[in-house]
């Protein structure tokens, strides 16, 4: 069993709508043996809805001052690590099924447009399938190194690459965009990360950042900044880039006051 959670605290000058996606995703729902729902304080009315990209989220009108958010919640997992599969193949572009065409496309944050000159010349003769997706995440996670205080929300793949520094989701987004350059589908993962057989010493918990690839008939996972099978991956939600996943969405000014995560 892991348990998650998180206590988020927003203060707002005025009623703001907005949005929140911090639910375990419903993929997971099976395995909840204590549902994460979502609490608000002051309490306000909720509307639940589902993306185009299958993810459940809230939304609510923020009144003015200080609005908390909380969840928590009791996961059921397997204790296996990330799958390792490398026999599976890239399939060509023309027998890609047609819900996966989406993430070869360049995104917000994804500019494999920009960078697809340097994925060929340095990914093209590695076959593909499971093999070059590894090697883009093998490049990534030696090219970029982590810094909490050299990311920003504005942060794209090129200049994750051209800065050689961000956090998890600039691995993610630089390993997505590489991968789209090559014809592989890849899609933006947000979730909760355990430390569950990771040694000390731990940093402080937070949300992370992965990315699934499209190989043989699936999607499957990939992690460019640990870059090694993990315990207790707990997905929330999946979209293009980080612009469609954001945790919670404001439709106006809003300072954060605090913000923690619980996972073990």
């Amino acid at each position: 069993m892991i348990h998650v959670g998180f206590d988020v605290a927003l203060r707002f000058p005025a009623a703001t709508p907005m949005i929140v996606t911090l639910g375990v995703h419903s993929s997971r729902s099976e395995d909840l043996l204590q549902a994460d729902i979502l609490e608000v304080e002051p309490a306000v009315p909720l509307r639940l809805y589902v993306d185009s990209y299958g993810n459940h989220c809230q939304r609510l009108v923020a009144p003015p001052g200080l609005l908390r958010l909380r969840g928590n919640g009791v996961v059921a997992d397997s204790g296996q690590p990330d799958p390792v599969l490398p026999w599976l193949q890239q399939q060509p572009v023309e027998e890609l099924p047609e819900e996966a065409l989406l993430f070869l496309l360049a995104s917000r944050f994804c500019e494999s447009d920009l960078l697809s000159p340097m994925a060929w010349s340095r990914f093209e003769s590695i076959p593909g399938g499971w093999g070059r997706v590894q090697a883009i995440c093998d490049f990534v996670h030696r090219h970029v190194r982590f810094d909490y205080g050299r990311s920003s929300p504005t942060k794209s793949a090129l200049q994750t690459f051209e800065s050689q520094e961000g956090v998890c989701r600039d691995f993610a987004h630089l390993a997505i965009a590489l991968c789209r350059c090559m014809n592989i589908p890849a899609r933006y993962c947000t979730g909760y990360l355990s430390d569950i057989e990771v040694p000390p010493p731990h940093t402080a918990m937070d949300f992370h950042a992965w990315f699934e690839a499209y190989l043989g008939d699936g999607w499957h996972v990939f992690d460019p900044r640990n870059n090694t099978p993990r315990i207790g991956r707990i997905l929330i939600a999946r979209g293009r880039d980080a612009a469609d996943v954001a945790l919670t969405t404001t439709f106006g000014p809003s300072v954060l006051e605090s913000f923690e995560v619980r996972t073990a």
